[in-house]
Parts: structure tokens; sequence; C-alpha cells
């Protein structure tokens, strides 16, 4: 019996590789000393224990043992059993209690038959590719015959049941299936397709640092939760542009200025906009500001001289400016400028030509003496005698124009010669000039 034993133990040792069983390596081995106390005969000895285990699923595993006893006169026992073994937690747990028990064939010094056992222990994992057991259990003897107190004259019937305690050392060996090369066997890993060199989690998934859904590996942002569709990265603001790509993340705004508002829709987006309150149609500078052409503090789309300075008074145009212009008399059916006439233009020529713009419109006049007809030509050569006066001072034509009335619209009746004098003349219906 002692050459199987150590047959047996010669085949466990040279099994193949060690990791720790689970549900991915499902064969291991075990060996260990132990302590046992034989009830019948009430003495402690020194044993060991050798098994191969099966595992069946995640509750029970099979177990194959090989036992011996020895006491200082020599060996006391040798058996194998087939044992089950009811793991009573998850196989992840960091300590796992068991129940064990079977049955299976046991020799000792008196006799040999079929026995059976049954205990508890618990399972240590260690690593990867080691556990650790303590179990302690009931081993029921088979009968036999001895010598009553070691006289072999007075035989009786004896069952050497005993009480064992045993620390293991398991190794698993085979090696598990992992598609993806991650570390975490296939029959654990909820992610099996990871791709090659991606960092992943105990249970084989890619890590999410930030728990936003995006594996690190595809997530731009892999410490700051964001939305998938932006590869991970959050959008503050929610104007669809991510925060890593939004100038204004807190703000929402448009994308073609790299997520930033326009408030005023000038085309300058408000963090450069140094005037974010121009009205809205208002031509602007590079600075969003309203553009002002004439300088006049009026901007051009309030101004209606945007060309020419003027105050915000008058709309940012020139104010015109009434020019005061004594009446020019002529003699009886004359049209010739007298020379009072002519000192009186000549005050406001220098006047107009110093002027930016100017508008003039002089109107011809007569008296009634005469036919209406040639009264309406003669007050129309007056008034191109004015005319043609202050052209050939330098005053420009373009502002210059004239109408004829003849006797239609005398200043007074034409009731006595004094009051004719004063209807034959040329008066100033528009006299106005623009401040430069």
């Amino acid at each position: 019996m002692k050459k199987i034993t150590l047959l047996f133990l010669s085949f466990l040792m040279v099994l193949g590789t060690a990791i720790a069983q689970n549900a991915d390596s499902k064969w291991a081995i075990g060996l260990g000393p132990g302590i046992y106390h034989n009830n019948e005969k009430g003495k402690i000895g020194f044993a060991h224990e050798f098994y191969v285990s099966r595992y069946l699923s995640p509750a029970i595993d099979l177990r194959l043992n090989s036992n011996g006893g020895y006491q200082s006169s020599g060996i006391d026992f040798q058996d194998v059993y087939l044992n089950l073994r009811w793991k009573l937690l998850k196989e992840t747990s960091a300590v796992l209690p068991y129940l064990y028990g079977g049955g299976g064939y046991m020799w000792d010094n008196q006799a040999e038959g079929f026995s059976y056992n049954l205990g508890a222990g618990i399972k240590l994992p260690v690593s990867t590719n080691t556990s650790l057991f303590l179990e302690g259990g009931f081993t029921n003897g088979v009968e036999g015959t001895r010598g009553a107190n070691g006289n072999p004259n007075y035989p009786v019937t004896v069952s050497d049941d005993m009480l064992k305690l045993t620390g293991i050392v398991e190794f698993a060996f085979g090696k598990a299936k992992d598609s993806d090369g991650d570390g975490v066997p296939d029959k654990r890993d909820k992610c099996p397709n990871t791709p090659p060199g991606v960092a992943v989690d105990e249970n084989g998934c890619p890590l999410d640092r930030d728990g936003d859904g995006v594996p690190d590996y595809k997530d731009d942002c892999p410490d700051q939760p964001g939305d998938p569709k932006f590869n991970g990265c959050p959008d503050t603001d929610g104007d669809g542009i991510p925060d890593k790509d939004d100038d204004c993340p807190t703000v929402p705004g448009l994308a073609k200025f790299k997520g930033c508002p326009d408030t005023d829709e000038d085309g300058v987006p408000d963090n450069k906009d140094k005037c974010p309150n121009t009205p809205k149609g208002c031509p602007v500078d590079a600075d969003g500001c309203p553009l002002d052409s004439d300088g006049d503090g009026v901007i051009d789309c309030e101004d209606k001289c945007p060309k020419e300075p003027g105050p915000a008074s008058n709309n940012g145009c020139p104010e015109w400016t009434e020019l005061v212009v004594p009446v020019i008399y002529f003699d009886l059916d004359k049209s010739i400028l007298k020379p009072e006439g002519k000192a009186d233009l000549d005050k406001m020529v220098q006047t107009l030509i110093a002027s930016k713009e100017f508008n003039i419109v002089i109107g011809g006049h007569a008296c009634d003496l005469g036919t209406d007809t040639y009264n309406m030509k003669l007050s129309e050569r007056r008034a191109q005698e004015v005319v043609k006066y202050l052209l050939s001072k330098g005053v420009n034509n373009a502002y210059i124009g004239s109408n004829n009335y003849g006797e239609r619209k005398p200043a007074v009746p034409n009731t006595n010669e004094d009051n004719r004098k004063k209807n034959r003349r040329v008066e100033w219906e528009v006299a106005k000039v623009k401040k430069n």
C-alpha cells in the first residue's frame, strides 16, 4: 500500500503548469501536512493529504484524495476518497468557506474496507496561481480486530474513527482561453473583444476612469465625464461644440466662432467684440464697433450724412446756416445791376466760396408797368443778371437756381411810384450755406 501512495504522489507532482483553480482552470492538485486523532486508540499522529480536484460548477468541486497517517510505530492508515466540495460563497470571495464529504477505501493495521469522511474548511486565494486551504473533518474508520490491551489472545472489534486537521496548498493547471489577450479569461471576460493593448478592469472591460460610458482608449477627455458623440468630452453649454474645442465653454455659441456667441449679430464674436451691443445691421470694424466714416460721433447706420461730419442733433449731417442777403433793386425797364447792388452781392461772394456747400434760389420781379408778357421776360433777365454776376466771381452754378415771376408777386401794391420801385427787384427765395 505504501508503494501505491508514493506512485500516486509522483503522478501529482509531474502534472502541468500551476495556476489557481477556477472556472477557467478546472484542474488542480493539492497537498499538505496535517494531524489526526485516532478516537479508538486515543492517539495523535502526523498525516498527509494529496488530491486531484476538478471544477464542476461555481458551487461544487470533485476531489480524488489520498491520505496517510503515521504514528511513532509506523504507518497507521492509508485511504483513497472521492469527495465533493460545496463552496458556500462566490468563488471570487477573499475567503471561501466550504463543506466536503464523500466515500472511499481505507487500509489500516487491523483491516481494510469502504469508508466515508466529511468536514469543513476555508479557502484563501493568495494569487492567480495559488490558494491555501485549512480544513478539518471526521473520517469513519473500517472495522477490524486487535488484542485487548495489546494481548492478541483477547481480540476485540474496533473501528479507527478519527478527527483530522490539514493545511493544504492547492495549485491549478491548464491555461484558460483569453481571446483578446487582456489577461482576463473568456469565462469571466464581460468584454471579450477588447482591442489589443487596451487597459482593462477586473471584468475584462476597457477602463473608463470618468464613468461616462466611453472607454478611456476612445475618450478624448478621459478624466471628465462627457458625451459619447463628442468622444467622451463634455459640452457644458449644450451648443453642440465640445468644451475642448469651445472658446466660450459656458455660453452657447456658434461653430463658426468656435462656440462663442455673437449677440449683436455683427459678425464679430462676443469674446472679441469691443462693442457687443451694436444695433443690428450696422456695419462694424474688426473690433465689432460701428463704423463712423466721417468721425462725427454718429455711427454710419444712424448717420444720414455718413460721409460728412455733422452733429448728432442734425442726424450726423452738417447744419445749414441761413444767409442774410439784401434785396437787389433795378431801375425802370432795366436789368443791369446798379453799383449798390453789386456791392451787396460782393459781400456774400466770399461767404459762398468759403462755405462747404450752399443753396441759392433767386426770384426776379417787375412792377405793373408794361404787359404781363414783357414783365415776365424782364424779371427773368434781372434774375439771370444776378446769377451771372455771382458766377463771374467764382461762385459754382451747381448750387444756384432762379425763378421769374413778372409782376405777379409784388412786394407792395403798385399804387404809386415809390411802391413800383420796391417791386423792381431780385429777392432771395433760398440763401443758405453748410458749415465746414
